[in-house]
């Protein structure tokens, strides 16, 4: 598939007139521009404009606005409004351009498939730029501008000593994402027993794929490297059940669950790279006759699927030496310098507010559920010691670390998922983490104080962490603290969009920590919000109580009067009970579906969301019930 006469990417250097005009006059295979944006929800648009009028134009759409959309083709709720809906595109020049190739369409002229030059673009509104791009990209200078000059006032930080801040040239914000993802065959289900089952004996982990599953991922790597991307590995995660042989030899009855990672980048080059590898690898995955789905808990019961991703910030020196600054210059003796130390504070302190933006969706939440190595508490764990480095997979905040090499130290979030928007979480990390790092700088606190500031008992006061609260657990999250515990030490985490986007009014002076600068507006955060809560409404009423109500129905009564025992009607009566309760309203009392559609329609959110949970549970001892009554039917 991968064709090294075919043109992938367009770096910055080579992104203007003439060389644009030489290189798409040598590459006719390439028919069409797309202009990219990214709005609050992380949609990208696209279109498909003729080549011949971008090169036509090409000084006008490069200097200029290179296109229009309006309020109702993205998501910029309460800021693209029906009465001011134009939207304007401003062309970014400061990352790669990819071609996006359509491998079942091919030009007849030059026998090769066609492709889509994707420009990524800024989104403006009446002069503004209100995209998360934006929102990355200039988050990124503010910090880099803020850090620049604290290390100017102190050149000389803990754990940092070997290097004279006044000596920074430039600061690179490193980042990472992982993207898992499950991939099944059209219109095939196994079923949850297997799947959980599966996942109990560990029989899917890292095994070797086989078939078109072992195929598309193949040829996935080949063409995250085609692009540049720098593939480090494919394999299988830790959900799924073994697909079928037919008698043609071809794969069916596929369930699994998959992983690709690629090399890291920096900042917003980051944040493009993964929307071009779920470009590709739902692309590949289809054209082998298998879907894709990158929900963070498409199967109830079963590991979700997350994208940890993974920040850090270098220095390059005047010198030319490039340092990690979270890295302490004693390796052996410290788990992090100050400005790792203020990092992991950073977003430990502020993580409710920036767990809107991470988990915005009922599916998103669904998967943040004790037992399934999903973050479920603000906490970190470091590790025993500096030279046993920490691999707890229960926790929110992981520090990686190798001893042999500083500039792998990095602090990896656990909580996203596929359909996190990058560039906003990116941008919100960031932000958080300037927070934390100006504390311990200005602290003048040692790397044991830090450490020990982290690593506070409840009740114990801190000059920067709140009092209330435990930060750092070496245990396992899920199996050595209850439900209490956790919310005690840890917080509450929410359990629902509503509860999740109520930090944004709850804590006041943490949304100040992401309005710093003024670029992660206020406005912004209260667009992305309300967005999020219509997408909340909207599914639930629309998708979920709708496929409740299906499931329902087909819950029928198997055993007959001849041929039944008491225990069958017993289970019976308590079905017929439960789903009473959610779907069929009474005189003197309405259905739990009745009830939430009239919690929505008179605006109270609050009874909406105990509703959603109360449905929720409810319908997960409905399915309970009817399996164990179908098992007890014997015909």
């Amino acid at each position: 598939m991968m064709n090294p006469d075919m043109l992938y990417v367009i770096k910055p250097e080579e992104q203007n007139r003439a060389s644009l005009t030489e290189i798409l006059t040598a590459h006719p295979e390439i028919k069409f521009v797309s202009f990219m944006g990214v709005d609050f929800a992380g949609n990208d648009t696209d279109e498909k404009v003729p080549i011949s009028l971008f090169l036509k134009d090409i000084d006008g759409i490069m200097e200029g606005m290179a296109a229009q959309t309006d309020g109702s083709s993205v998501v910029l709720t309460g800021i693209a409004t029906l009465n001011n809906a134009r939207v304007d595109m401003k062309i970014d020049s400061s990352v790669n351009w990819y071609i996006d190739y359509n491998y079942e369409h091919f030009d007849t002229a030059t026998g090769k498939m066609i492709g889509t030059l994707r420009i990524p673009c800024f989104l403006v509104h009446n002069n503004v730029r209100v995209d998360s791009r934006s929102i990355l990209h200039d988050t990124l200078d503010y910090v880099e501008k803020e850090l620049t000059e604290l290390f100017k006032k102190h050149p000389q930080v803990a754990g940092l000593e070997h290097i004279n801040g006044e000596d920074i040239e430039k600061l690179i914000f490193t980042c990472a994402t992982e993207l898992e993802f499950w991939v099944k065959s059209p219109r095939e289900d196994a079923p949850i027993e297997a799947l959980s089952s599966s996942q109990m004996m560990q029989e899917q982990y890292w095994q070797r794929c086989r078939g078109n599953v072992r195929t598309a991922l193949e040829q996935t790597v080949e063409m995250l490297e085609a692009y540049g991307l720098g593939p480090e590995m494919g394999h299988k995660e830790c959900g799924g059940v073994r697909g079928q042989i037919d008698d043609s030899g071809h794969m069916t009855h596929v369930m699994e669950q998959l992983e690709v990672d690629w090399k890291y980048s920096y900042g917003v080059q980051t944040a493009d790279n993964e929307l071009l590898a779920r470009i590709i690898v739902k692309e590949i995955f289809r054209l082998n006759g298998l879907e894709v789905s990158f929900q963070a808990k498409p199967v109830p019961g079963v590991a979700g699927s997350g994208e940890h991703t993974h920040v850090g910030i270098a220095a390059k020196m005047k010198n030319g030496k490039i340092v990690n600054l979270f890295a302490p210059q004693d390796m052996h003796k410290e788990f992090l310098s100050a400005v790792g130390y203020g990092s992991m504070m950073g977003l430990l302190k502020n993580y409710e507010v920036i767990n809107p933006i991470i988990s915005s969706t009922i599916d998103s939440l669904n998967r943040l559920k004790p037992g399934f190595e999903a973050p479920v508490c603000i906490v970190t764990s470091l590790g025993l010691s500096p030279e046993v480095p920490s691999r707890n997979r229960t926790i929110l905040a992981g520090l990686i670390r190798d001893i042999d090499n500083p500039l792998a130290t990095r602090i990896e979030m656990r909580s996203p998922n596929p359909y996190t928007n990058t560039y906003l979480a990116i941008a919100a990390f960031y932000i958080a983490m300037l927070d934390g790092i100006k504390a311990c700088v200005e602290s003048g606190k040692t790397l044991k104080e830090m450490e020990n500031e982290l690593s506070k008992k409840a009740g114990e006061e801190g000059f920067y962490l709140e009092k209330d609260r435990e930060y750092r657990s070496e245990h396992d999250v899920f199996e050595d603290y209850n439900e209490e515990e956790r919310a005690h030490l840890f917080g509450k985490p929410p359990a629902t969009v509503w509860e999740n986007m109520c930090a944004i009014k709850n804590y006041p002076e943490k949304i100040a920590v992401l309005t710093a600068g003024n670029i992660f507006k206020k406005e912004f955060i209260d667009s992305f919000a309300a967005g999020a809560l219509i997408r909340w409404q909207t599914e639930l009423l629309n998708r979920i109580i709708p496929e409740y109500h299906k499931e329902i129905c087909l819950m029928k009564k198997l055993h007959d009067d001849d041929n039944h025992t008491t225990h069958d009607a017993a289970m019976w009566e308590k079905i017929a009970a439960m789903r009473n309760t959610m779907a069929k309203d009474f005189t003197d009392q309405p259905s739990l579906f009745t009830m939430t559609r009239q919690a929505f329609a008179r605006g109270d959110f609050d009874a909406a969301s105990s509703l959603q949970l109360e449905m929720a549970e409810l319908m997960q001892k409905l399915k309970a019930q009817y399996n164990e009554y179908q098992h007890n039917i014997i015909d």
